[in-house]
């Protein structure tokens, strides 16, 4: 679906000079795949979050969707359909005095008939369990609420790739459990393309496959057991790890003999009766 190879790129800072925030990543992403990415601030993981859909640019390397690459300017267009994306901050993706009318603003900007608009809005919104709410105001919605409706909005443009850039950074913990039951459902029921940035170890444990990055670089790739297994690598990395994992490893320190790769509440409680 998504492939990167050897992928740098510069910022410029105010005095002048150039930081290099990415510095030669390859990266396969396949259809259907959920793949969290991690890394504490300045790793690098938003940065290449924008380049998955063209927002910015390689100045070295390159990124091609389902083989379109996006330094060709014919191809910007469709790649944007085929990649969707949904921020820190929900406010900053509703615009509209309706869920419903905010959820229509895509496909109406992609020049749909208003019969297809009506079933994508309606399809969308049902995908994230928000239909009861499609007339509502956005402003009058929980953090969790509005975060759906921005996922709906891309939804609605059907896009095969569903980029996060830290979706859940800004809610509680109830709107971070809806907003990641409904990325997860997406995933496995309707097959969607995830790529979640987050800085939350629980959330990541959901994927297929975690990237741990480190100073522009991948310096970790492997299934959420794989990965968090490394507590050491992790520590040294200024990473937490799932907080199962993190009991676990007091619970061995305490003199109980515990498997290595428990990450969840449910093996936690089957380990421990066992």
């Amino acid at each position: 679906m998504i492939e990167v190879k050897n992928l740098k790129h510069q910022f410029r800072t105010p005095e002048g000079d150039y930081l290099e925030a990415l510095k030669g990543v390859d990266l396969q992403i396949e259809q259907g795949e959920f793949v969290a990415i991690i890394g504490h601030n300045g790793s690098g993981k938003s940065t290449l979050a924008k380049h998955l859909n063209a927002l910015l640019l390689p100045h070295f390397g390159s990124i091609a969707v389902k083989g379109m690459d996006t330094r060709d300017e014919e191809c910007l267009w469709q790649i944007r359909q085929e990649v969707g994306m949904v921020f820190q901050n929900p406010d900053n993706q509703l615009i509209a005095t309706t869920v419903e009318e905010d959820v229509a603003f895509g496909p109406e900007n992609l020049g749909m008939e208003p019969a297809e608009i009506r079933q994508v809005v309606d399809k969308a919104l049902a995908s994230v369990g928000m239909s009861e709410f499609k007339k509502r105001a956005p402003h009058l919605l929980s953090g969790g609420q509005k975060q759906r409706v921005a996922i709906a909005g891309v939804l609605a443009m059907k896009p095969e790739v569903l980029v996060l850039d830290e979706p859940t950074a800004m809610l509680d913990p109830v709107g971070r459990k809806e907003v990641m039951d409904t990325v997860v459902k997406l995933n496995r029921e309707e097959s969607l393309t995830v790529v979640l940035i987050t800085h939350f170890m629980e959330e990541a444990v959901l994927a297929d496959r975690v990237l741990v990055m480190e100073n522009g670089l991948i310096v970790l790739e492997g299934s959420p057991r794989e990965i968090f297994s490394q507590v050491k690598q992790l520590k040294d990395l200024r990473l937490d790890v799932p907080p199962m994992m993190e009991l676990r490893n007091l619970l061995v320190k305490g003199g109980l003999n515990l498997p290595r790769d428990i990450l969840t509440v449910e093996e936690m409680v089957v380990a421990l009766c066992r």
